[in-house]
């Protein structure tokens, strides 16, 4: 049982969850909550620590380490490569995405419709804990991929100016790109792919990201 707040577990768990570079520098990430733990576990991936409030660490103790609203229970530490990254052939290219929210609604619809997901520079940290909650453990279902060996052909997902989605033909391997909400898709990646846009009959003038990438790969798995 862990008694103190200056135990080392304790203090990794800290500052995984409150820092990208020590992420980054260990290979190591922290996932709050007993649903990521149970994911984790229902994929096959083991935490190199696992720490249950009441049982292996003091409840108070557990509690101020958490970034939750509601302290979590239980906060696992995985090693990031353990994850997925065996090849699919439908894959969402995300083009510098900050928004860790957005990742990780992404990583989720990947995990809906059997896709796997590319990163690029730029894009938030998908082992962050907001992108962790957002994929609600898809993060250990859904293969990352490197931004370079994105399968097939690229279709650049454009509000505005390109072709239906709904007409186009669509045939795996393929991979849907998506930008920023703000910036978009860079014009070199455009004019290296097919632009599509997803028909708005409504009032809105666009969509947001994840909401644009589930739309796209249901396009996709529906025609199957």
């Amino acid at each position: 049982m862990i008694t103190s707040r200056d135990n080392a577990t304790l203090t990794l768990v800290r500052k995984l969850l409150r820092g990208r570079k020590h992420r980054e520098e260990t290979g190591l990430f922290a996932a709050e909550g007993e649903d990521l733990a149970a994911a984790a576990s229902d994929a096959g991936v083991e935490p190199v620590h696992l720490l249950v409030a009441g049982e292996t660490v003091e409840e108070s103790l557990l509690a101020r380490v958490s970034t939750l609203p509601h302290p979590a229970r239980v906060i696992g530490v995985y090693r990031s490569a353990d994850l997925p990254t065996d090849r699919r052939d439908t894959c969402l290219g995300l083009w510098r995405l900050a928004d860790p929210g957005n990742v990780g609604s992404l990583l989720r619809a990947a995990d809906a419709f059997g896709a796997s997901v590319a990163l690029s520079d730029g894009c938030a940290d998908p082992v962050s804990p907001k992108a962790l909650r957002a994929s609600a453990g898809a993060i250990f279902r859904v293969p990352l991929v490197p931004w370079e060996e994105t399968p097939g052909a690229r279709i650049a997902l454009s509000a505005h100016g390109g072709l239906a989605l709904h007409d186009l033909e669509l045939v795996p391997p393929l991979t849907f790109l998506l930008g920023s909400e703000r910036d978009g898709l860079p014009s070199e990646l455009l004019e290296a792919s097919t632009r599509a846009t997803i028909g708005l009959p409504g009032g809105a003038e666009s969509l947001n990201v994840a909401a644009a990438g589930a739309i796209a790969l249901y396009e996709l798995t529906r025609r199957a």
